[in-house]
């Protein structure tokens, strides 16, 4: 057994649950794939699975080298790709990560896209609104809004998102809309508890950035959620506004407070420094530039 075939059977059977399916996918018989696995921990030493008669699961030593092997073996590959030029057919699997809320409005859309036109190739799209370790969690790339604070990372701006202070007419109707954003102490505000400022909103007064506290009944870990809440009528609430444009056209929400920006962020596809990059991930980042490129309309990323 060489080291790159132990791996490659290692990093199958993890992906697909079982030696034999592991086996089925790179095509080599059941018991092969099991002595390929033997041999690789043998030779490193450590158990990397737990093998029970029904389950395998990874060891702690497994799941620190499992990110890791498929990186190398995705360099691997594409350096060979590089020097046979066979970059046309993207196979394999693409892992991505966003933002749950944009994930679901627009990467989702996109990656729908993207799929349509390399049917061969697998991509799993990981939405939260956690940080995710691209190295340690084996993710190829990430979409990221706000500060970027990884500088190991690969950086390329796709857009600029701004943070819009909205309400519904009802609302606007039943109560006095603020002329000033140190109004907002005397509204009923949804709060966005995903948002960096949290209680305290974010407005340009008088040429700069201050934050004002706001209260309110609701707090939320969804800028969906505000919105909702917003178009119901429980409040006034500060939202990207790629969550609230077609709302706002659309009538059902106003914008507040227009005088006095809010916060602008930066939406960036963030990646490892790899000293050859994937095709699939080259190709990728080159198709979002492309679709964000020129952005008017957030709606036209979903089409």
């Amino acid at each position: 057994m060489d080291m790159i075939t132990g791996m490659r059977t290692f990093v199958a059977t993890v992906e697909t649950g079982s030696f034999t399916a592991a086996a089925d996918r790179i095509g080599i018989s059941n018991k092969l794939a099991s002595k390929y696995i033997a041999q690789l921990e043998d030779h490193l030493s450590v158990r990397l699975l737990h093998r029970t008669t029904r389950t395998l699961s990874l060891t702690d030593a497994g799941q620190r080298y499992y990110p890791r092997c498929a990186r190398l073996l995705e360099d691997f590959d594409a350096l060979e790709g590089a020097v046979r030029d066979d970059s046309k057919a993207l196979k394999g699997i693409l892992r991505l990560a966003a933002p749950t809320t944009f994930g679901e409005l627009y990467v989702q859309p996109l990656v729908r896209q993207f799929r349509q036109q390399h049917p061969d190739l697998a991509i799993e799209l990981r939405l939260s609104d956690r940080f995710i370790d691209l190295a340690d969690e084996g993710f190829d790339l990430a979409i990221r809004i706000g500060t970027l604070d990884d500088s190991s990372l690969i950086a390329r701006k796709l857009a600029v998102t701004e943070l819009w202070a909205v309400a519904s007419p009802d609302y606007l109707a039943a109560n006095t809309p603020p002329e000033t954003p140190r109004h907002l102490n005397g509204c009923q505000c949804i709060q966005d508890t995903n948002l960096r400022s949290g209680g305290a909103w974010p407005f340009l007064i008088n040429g700069q950035m201050q934050k004002i506290a706001v209260n309110g009944g609701y707090m939320v870990n969804s800028a969906l959620a505000v919105r909702d809440l917003v178009v119901a009528g429980e409040g006034i609430g500060l939202c990207p506004d790629y969550v609230v444009t077609q709302d706002v056209t659309a009538g059902n929400l106003e914008r507040v407070l227009a005088d006095y920006p809010s916060s602008s962020l930066d939406i960036h596809s963030v990646y490892l420094d790899a000293r050859y990059m994937p095709a699939k991930v080259r190709v990728f980042l080159d198709f979002l530039a492309g679709r964000f490129k020129g952005l008017t309309d957030w709606q036209s990323l979903r089409e």
